[in-house]
């Protein structure tokens, strides 16, 4: 009887069968990821100085954007320099012992590296201009940063968290005037967000498109 499918045949079918797993096994790992559940870091990292925002946010009304000066304009929402800190601290608490290293710091110029505390992968894109220029609070992804002694993460940061929101920004919007504030609260969150929405131009069928966060 003539053979049916050529001697190589064999080997290209294992082989096809081969790379088949390979690629359900990492599409499965990819959902995985994508639908982990929020594995929210509650300790603050250590600092070089232990900075408190209920402290300056909370007790001395220091507006966001006095320290985070680029969050209105750019992606990043900026690390203020020690000019900024020195702005009060060359004449406040200038011999607390706590304060040396920043002082040190500024007056030789060696460079103070704070430790990043909100990390997203590579391949995510992510833009606090537009999100604030949309009336996400600042709250809604940093939580009550003016009750934060130390600072800490409070959003998970995962797919999922970011795309529920995406799904659903109205439960999220708010006045642009009330970004910053920590304590701004809707009366009725679900009537003013879809409001906002038609106001603000936001289409849902754009922001869960890939290429808003995978560019």
């Amino acid at each position: 009887m003539a053979q049916l499918f050529p001697r190589w045949f064999g080997f290209v079918f294992r082989l096809g069968a081969l790379a088949a797993v390979v690629i359900v096994i990492a599409v499965l790992l990819l959902w995985r990821v994508a639908t982990a559940e929020p594995t929210t870091p509650h300790d603050p990292l250590e600092q070089p100085v232990p900075f408190s925002h209920k402290h300056h946010v909370g007790d001395d009304g220091i507006d966001c954007r006095y320290c985070h000066s680029s969050v209105e304009q750019s992606a990043f929402a900026g690390i203020p320099p020690l000019s900024t800190c020195m702005t009060c601290h060359s004449q406040l608490f200038t011999d607390q012992p706590v304060l040396k290293p920043l002082i040190a710091a500024y007056q030789s110029g060696v460079p103070f590296r704070w430790q990043r505390l909100h990390k997203l992968p590579d391949f995510v894109y992510f833009d606090h201009s537009i999100h604030v220029a949309k009336g996400i609070g600042c709250e809604t992804c940093h939580g009550r940063i003016d009750e934060m002694p130390l600072t800490a993460q409070v959003a998970p940061l995962t797919m999922q968290w970011c795309l529920d929101c995406h799904r659903h920004p109205e439960n999220n919007l708010r006045p642009r005037d009330e970004v910053f504030s920590m304590t701004w609260r809707a009366k009725d969150q679900h009537a003013l967000g879809t409001r906002l929405m038609r106001a603000y131009h936001i289409d849902t069928r754009r922001l869960t498109d890939c290429s808003v966060c995978h560019r």
